[in-house]
This record gives structure tokens, C-alpha cells and sequence, in this order.
């Protein structure tokens, strides 16, 4: 049943989050320095013609947030598809940056 696998599943992650309770992240250095990349693959092969979007966000040189998601909207082009993972990427960066300051 399906409930099963999600019961496992949360008990594995309990587990995890006991066992990790005093391990944090140090992002050393004396200002923050958030960095962000995003690329696209346009309309990418399935039958929806929907491109994908992937970006990272990096703090100091450590990974802090990805995402890779298809396309809300439809793009015409390689440029704009890549203009929307841009986007999503800066959106994502400005909560970012407020949140660190």
C-alpha cells in the first residue's frame, strides 16, 4: 500500500534528522556572497512542447537552493526559454538576498 512506503519514507527521514541535529553549515568569510546560475532546455522532447528550467543559487561557494521544473508557459524560442529560467532564478535570488541581509 501506498501509505507504507510514505510511513518508511518519513521514519528514514526522522532517523536522518536525529542522527544530523548538531551538524550545521559554517559559510565562512566576512561578507555573504550569493552567486546564481539558470540554463533551459528548450521544448524538451515531450508532447507538450513546454521547456524546462534549472537553476542553482550559491552562497560562498556553497550550493543553498536548485530547482529544475518544467516551463509554466509556452516559449517561441531558445532566448526566451532561457529568458524564463533567468527569471525564475532572479526571483528566487532577490528572496534570497533579503533574507540574508
Amino acid at each position: 500500500m501506498h501509505w507504507e512506503v510514505h510511513w518508511s519514507t518519513m521514519k528514514t527521514i526522522l532517523k536522518y534528522l536525529k542522527r544530523t541535529k548538531d551538524m550545521f553549515l559554517i559559510y565562512g568569510g566576512g561578507e555573504l556572497i550569493l552567486e546564481g546560475y539558470s540554463d533551459a532546455s528548450f521544448q524538451s522532447g515531450d508532447d507538450d512542447a513546454k521547456s524546462q528550467s534549472s537553476f542553482l543559487l550559491k552562497l560562498n561557494g556553497g550550493m543553498v537552493v536548485w530547482k529544475s521544473s518544467k516551463q509554466a508557459t509556452t516559449a517561441d524560442s531558445t532566448t526566451e526559454a532561457e529568458y524564463i529560467a533567468a527569471s525564475e532564478a532572479a526571483k528566487e535570488a532577490v528572496w534570497m538576498k533579503k533574507y540574508i541581509q
